[in-house]
């Protein structure tokens, strides 16, 4: 199968080139094909005539996206609705990738793919804009939202502690934010289910279970065996441009009801991928 990456070298692209490398992958960074020039990612399109594009090219600061709204909207949503017009020319399928931040936290429970999205930063109303592009221009896409990722490429929450860690004993981590820490080396092996089939639609794809922040910077040092004093606080201590959900946690619904769920318990992905995670930084 012929297959388009944008965003390779990301953390999710870097693992979706190693994940597909059974297939024909053609992987482009974003400094090889700019997602947001139409003409270009058309161009490239119809040179590599694909049977599945896949955008995993974001604007991921969070933070960033507070300050910066016009180029949050130009990755994100434009970017997406670049991806998805390219795949549609090429009669391609659509791999889109979005975020558990399209929700505002509110809810009493994991979130399910028919739950009203609310954004409450910059960056999730950017992602939520995408997907509904997707939608509008490519009716043969996945949009998968995944949380919390991590892997050996790029930067991300198990490399932060990490270096943390070297240079003081005791850390303080936001304990009232719950979610699910994802290996990007999963999603990679769920994608490669799903471009097979034809179930098109709109996913949450992220691991079981659910913890905190602290209760993940504790498991990663456990892991580890590491003596590091990690200390739970609130959001409040820790002020941030952008808001945060204090729920993000998805529940994979749509891929369970179709046996389709191979994500396994974060824990156990955890365990089964520190090292690697941790020997890159």
């Amino acid at each position: 199968m012929s297959i388009l990456i944008f965003g390779a070298e990301g953390q999710l692209g870097s693992e979706l080139c190693r994940v597909l490398g059974h297939h024909d992958v053609s992987p482009f960074s974003h400094r090889e094909a700019d997602v947001t020039d139409l003409d270009v990612i058309l161009k490239l399109a119809e040179r590599i005539r694909p049977e599945v594009v896949i955008n995993s090219a974001a604007y991921t600061d969070v933070d960033g996206c507070e300050s910066a709204r016009d180029k949050a909207i130009l990755v994100n949503a434009l970017g997406a609705r670049n991806a998805a017009i390219a795949a549609r020319r090429a009669g391609a399928k659509l791999v889109h990738i979005s975020t558990d931040y399209v929700f505002d936290g509110e809810k009493d429970g994991p979130y399910v793919e028919y739950d009203p999205p609310n954004p409450i930063n910059v960056y999730g109303w950017s992602k939520l804009l995408g997907e509904r592009m997707v939608m509008e221009q490519n009716p043969d896409s996945f949009i998968l939202r995944v949380a919390w990722l991590y892997g050996p490429a790029g930067r991300n929450f198990v490399k932060t502690m990490l270096s943390l860690a070297r240079a003081r004993d005791e850390i303080k981590v936001v304990d009232d934010q719950r979610g699910t820490p994802t290996f990007a080396g999963d999603v990679a092996n769920q994608i490669d289910l799903l471009i097979e089939t034809e179930s098109y639609g709109l996913y949450h794809c992220t691991s079981q279970g659910e913890c905190t922040w602290y209760e993940f910077a504790v498991e990663i040092f456990r892991l580890l065996g590491m003596d590091v004093r990690v200390v739970p606080v609130s959001t409040s201590e820790f002020p941030r441009p952008a808001r945060r959900p204090a729920n993000s946690v998805l529940d994979n619904l749509l891929l369970r009801v179709q046996g389709m769920d191979m994500m396994p318990h974060w824990r156990d992905s955890l365990s089964d991928h520190i090292g690697e995670v941790a020997g890159r930084v």
